[in-house]
């Protein structure tokens, strides 16, 4: 019992050690990663409240990143920095900031844009940090319903308070993909105001 134990145990350093070795040998090694023109990543969203409106949000959204150099910033790794472009769309319910005047809902269509740089740390991994800006416009609906009678000051007053807009907010994400081979990848990325799981064609 005691050598089979140690075997094991043997064992899954090895494959441990060899783990890293992978990983290692992978960043270390610019230039092995997937060769690719344009990276189109269809994707479905989880909205934060970000910029106050409130609630919980839902949506979908395509992105596109262009390689702009096959070995980035840093020559002796890993990485490819990319252009990174694209348009979300969020409905958010439940709040709208002045919510307890009655609730309100909000559509949201993001259009980020900005600088991504991917590392890849391993064979079928790899991570990336976005940063840019994006700008959105946010249409509400139902702001005061409920609360204030038809026709009334008080009505009119509280629909003029937060009207829809268009604004730019800066913007960044981190995030990673599982690689299933060189042209499609699982690609998950936290970042402000949602969180995204897509899948990525190279």
């Amino acid at each position: 019992m005691k050598s089979t134990c140690s075997a094991v145990a043997l064992g899954l350093a090895v494959a441990v050690g060899s783990s890293v070795a992978l990983a290692d040998q992978t960043i270390k090694t610019p230039g092995d990663h997937p060769h690719y023109k344009i990276e189109i990543e269809p994707h479905g969203l989880i909205g934060f409240d970000a910029f106050g409106w409130g609630g919980f949000g839902f949506g979908a959204g395509l992105r596109a990143s262009v390689p702009i150099m096959d070995n980035g910033f840093i020559p002796k790794i890993n990485n490819v920095p990319a252009i990174t472009f694209g348009v979300d769309w969020m409905h958010f319910d439940g709040g709208c900031w002045y919510g307890y005047f009655g609730g309100c809902s909000a559509n949201s269509f993001y259009f980020p844009v900005g600088l991504q740089w991917n590392f890849y740390v391993a064979k079928s991994w790899s991570v990336f940090a976005e940063i840019g800006i994006a700008p959105y416009y946010t249409a509400y609906s139902d702001y005061c319903d409920g609360f204030y009678p038809p026709g009334s000051r008080d009505l009119a007053s509280c629909q003029n308070g937060r009207p829809s807009h268009l604004r730019v907010e800066p913007w960044g994400s981190v995030g990673g993909r599982y690689h299933f081979n060189e042209h499609v990848a699982l690609t998950m990325r936290l970042g402000l105001p949602s969180i995204s799981i897509g899948v990525s064609f190279m």
